[in-house]
């Protein structure tokens, strides 16, 4: 008879949704757990990589001082990780790294850039506002420290070897934050050229507000609505999209387009033909008969 309770109990809506919450319970116990063992980690990893960009700097040490302190923290921590040569290196690395001063101009401008529209995972200004609520007016480079901590290392170690400029780091930089990309989400972003591609974008879309503001001018009828711009995009990438139109003032949509590699039946006859095409460029030239 008891072993019939205990059957009815787990398979009860009660037990059921009991159990529901303590799982989530343990995911967000454990998640939170590795945030903070991952923001100590990387203030560890800052701090030695600062100290060591100090010491160079007011005692005129050499680079050998990378290998002795990387000798030294192996005996002292034997089984440890994260203490090999290279790892010290890239502590210093990711220092400097964030030390730029153009990687700083685009904190600069992002904090002072007013917030559009929800700001999803952690944006820079909310982190800048949970460090001056927990220290009294913080400098630039203790909310840059701040910042770098909600990335993973992992992440901050693929970023470290592929950047090609400051401007380009800070952008992955504050798109794996704001939007929780996993490091292979990065790496494919980074392969794709994300960066390169919304700095084109931009430089299109503000051609396109040239080309809105024009047409609205001159062409508007006094009935007619605004100019809507379409952009067509091989790929279509939210991020791109949310970055490269946030300061548009005219209304502009983005569609994919794909080619094909031949002319869709209803079109056929209807178009002319790419020979047809040909002899006409060629007239036009004045090299055709």
């Amino acid at each position: 008879m008891k072993k019939l309770r205990d059957t009815t109990l787990i398979i009860s809506p009660d037990y059921l949704e009991f159990i529901a919450e303590l799982k989530a319970r343990v995911i967000s116990a454990r998640v939170t757990a590795a945030r903070a063992i991952n923001r100590e980690a990387i203030l560890l990893y800052w701090d030695i990589g600062c100290g060591i960009v100090d010491k160079q700097q007011m005692l005129g040490w050499g680079d050998s001082v990378v290998e002795m302190v990387a000798r030294d923290l192996q005996r002292a921590f034997p089984g440890a990780k994260g203490f090999s040569l290279s790892s010290i290196w890239r502590m210093r690395q990711f220092y400097l790294a964030h030390k730029e001063r153009e990687f700083l101009a685009q904190v600069v401008r992002e904090l002072q850039s007013p917030p559009s529209g929800p700001q999803p995972g952690s944006s820079l200004p909310q982190i800048a506002a949970e460090t001056r609520q927990c220290g009294a007016n913080p400098d630039l480079a203790q909310i840059v420290r701040d910042f770098v901590t909600v990335v993973p290392w992992g992440h901050h170690v693929l970023m470290l070897g592929r950047m090609k400029s400051p401007a380009e780091h800070f952008w992955y930089l504050r798109a794996t934050a704001r939007f929780g990309w996993s490091r292979n989400v990065l790496l494919n972003q980074i392969k794709a050229g994300a960066h390169e591609r919304a700095v084109t974008a931009k430089k299109t879309h503000n051609f396109a507000d040239f080309y809105l503001n024009l047409l609205n001018d001159k062409e508007r009828g006094p009935d007619d609505q605004p100019s809507i711009g379409i952009i067509l995009c091989a790929e279509k990438d939210d991020v791109e999209v949310e970055y490269a139109l946030r300061s548009k003032a005219n209304p502009i949509g983005v569609a994919t387009y794909q080619l094909q590699p031949d002319l869709p039946a209803e079109l056929k006859g209807k178009l002319p033909t790419a020979k047809q095409l040909a002899n006409i460029l060629r007239v036009e030239m004045g090299s055709g008969k």
